[in-house]
């Protein structure tokens, strides 16, 4: 197994590829939950205004009838869609499928105007062709892990391997 970055340096280098990617009208939108920890931080340290989107892949998921309703936050989009500049946050892009469920969630609630994406780490093993704008590190486990974003109470970010089961 490849050795695992440190969360907090890879925070730091998405922190400036999301800058590169800034446009005057981008609206921060993070995928639940890493993402939508992921995009409160970088919505604080790039002094934006108001409050970061945060998107939900759950009612748009292939494997809806396995998984079932996750816990995790609701789409929260605070403000209009269409016509956007969206930039859609995650932090393990793996197969795609979480990105797609996005795109359709998304595409509910507007049409924008443009959509991007920036990951923390890109994990390869793609299914879908996606694609991330701006990935801090690439990385590549076996299938049979999975790599997600924990964090801690001080907000203090890490990254933990689990067996998939």
């Amino acid at each position: 197994m490849s050795s695992i970055p440190d969360a907090e340096a890879l925070y730091t280098d998405l922190l400036a590829g999301v800058k590169a990617l800034m446009r005057a009208d981008t609206k921060l939108v993070g995928i639940t939950s890493g993402g939508a920890w992921l995009v409160e931080r970088l919505q604080k340290d790039l002094g934006l205004p108001g409050a970061p989107g945060v998107i939900s892949s759950a009612m748009h998921r292939d494997d809806f009838a396995r998984r079932g309703l996750s816990a995790s936050a609701q789409t929260a989009l605070p403000f209009d869609v269409n016509g956007a500049d969206v930039l859609l946050l995650d932090d393990v892009l793996y197969t795609g499928r979480t990105i797609r469920a996005v795109l359709n969630e998304l595409f509910d609630f507007g049409r924008p105007a443009c959509v991007r994406l920036a990951v923390l780490v890109d994990r390869g093993g793609r299914e879908l062709p996606v694609a991330a704008d701006f990935a801090a590190a690439k990385l590549t486990l076996p299938d049979t892990q999975l790599l997600a974003l924990a964090r801690a109470d001080d907000g203090a970010f890490s990254l933990k391997v689990e067996e998939n089961r």
